[in-house]
């Protein structure tokens, strides 16, 4: 019986879950035997894996995160690591690999494949949105969701208080958390990575809101937001295995200056992994569904180095090469919806 690896790697979201079980219960049907691959790449540099049955995914649905356990490790850091992927690869026996992740996940599966394992598929996940592509990842709809909760609840409290609210969502290089949960949940100013920050015109926008009677705003802002002067607030300069650095503080800075320049009482909330946590959508349930039984259906034809993805209502699938060259950042046409209802 061929066997089928598949591993989760890069941070965790809604919808996992839904992906394993997917390939377990297609990859049977097929006549594959699953092999679990434990906590992403770090797994098979270490060959920590696990044999997957249907008792494994049983209940696992609504489940968040992902029980293969997920890491952010990338063998091509440390000397050694990528060949301990290869002889794992072969020692397991492993006909294919299906790699669940985001940009820097499928980006290692796009170098293996140029290094010599060539059998591998790709699953688009990650909460920012932002891989090339596709129109979705999963993942995104629940994050989101508990965003626009979160922002949902804050209104009530700014209000009574008369504050400003500055809510700080993820969002490294791409808007997309901000721009839809800031939409959806009613923001008055929504600020993104795209676009450098005028401090000065979102303080207008609070000023404009109080002239009208309004006595609170909730401005929603990516961690990855940079002032017009190109300041990007970092919480440390030591970079993950993949070279990123550790985002957040935009919140806090941009809370100060918006107090120091209006005199209006201001706040910040900081959603931080709540955003990556929880059930996952009915959207994302049956998006990350989709994706895992077409992972299996590539691997059965045949069309390796290939990734699912999402066009309209269509699961097709797309060079991983392709899907990891650029990201996706905010349609601008979405945005400027958006500064319709800014101040």
């Amino acid at each position: 019986m061929a066997k089928i690896g598949i591993l989760t790697g890069g941070g965790d979201c809604p919808g996992l879950n839904s992906v394993i079980r997917a390939v377990v219960r297609k990859g049977f049907k097929e006549g594959y035997e699953i092999i679990g691959i434990r906590n992403g790449w770090k797994g098979l540099i270490e060959n920590n894996v696990v044999t997957l049955s249907f008792a494994s995914v049983s209940g696992i649905l609504p489940k968040g995160g992902t029980i293969l356990g997920t890491s952010r490790t990338n063998p091509y850091k440390k000397e050694g690591d990528t060949q301990k992927v290869k002889d794992n690869f072969k020692k397991l026996g492993l006909h294919a690999l299906i790699v669940v992740g985001g940009e820097d996940t499928l980006g290692v599966a796009a170098r293996l494949i140029k290094d010599g394992i060539s059998n591998i598929v790709g699953v688009p996940k990650t909460i920012d949105n932002d891989l090339s592509c596709t129109d979705y990842t999963f993942g995104f709809d629940t994050a989101i969701n508990t965003a626009m909760e979160c922002i949902d609840k804050l209104h009530t409290t700014a209000e009574s208080h008369h504050r400003i609210i500055v809510v700080e969502v993820m969002g490294r290089h791409a808007g997309w958390i901000a721009i839809e949960a800031g939409i959806a949940g009613g923001a008055d100013v929504i600020l993104i990575p795209e676009l450098p920050i005028d401090i000065e015109e979102v303080c207008g926008f609070i000023k404009e809101r109080h002239q009208r009677g309004k006595t609170f705003s909730i401005i929603v802002v990516a961690e990855g937001a940079k002032f017009k002067e190109g300041t990007l607030v970092v919480q440390e300069e030591k970079l993950d295995e993949f070279g990123h650095i550790r985002l957040g503080g935009i919140g806090e800075t941009l809370a100060t200056e918006i107090e120091k320049r209006t005199h209006y009482e201001t706040r910040v909330s900081v959603l931080g992994h709540i955003q990556r946590g929880g059930a996952p959508t009915a959207f994302d349930r049956v998006l990350g569904t989709r994706f895992g039984v077409k992972a299996v259906e590539l691997v059965k034809d045949k069309k390796f180095s290939r990734m699912a993805a999402l066009t309209g209502n269509k699961i097709i699938d797309v060079p991983i090469e392709e899907a990891v060259r650029e990201l996706k950042t905010v349609d601008m046409e979405l945005y400027e919806i958006s500064k319709v209802f800014f101040g």
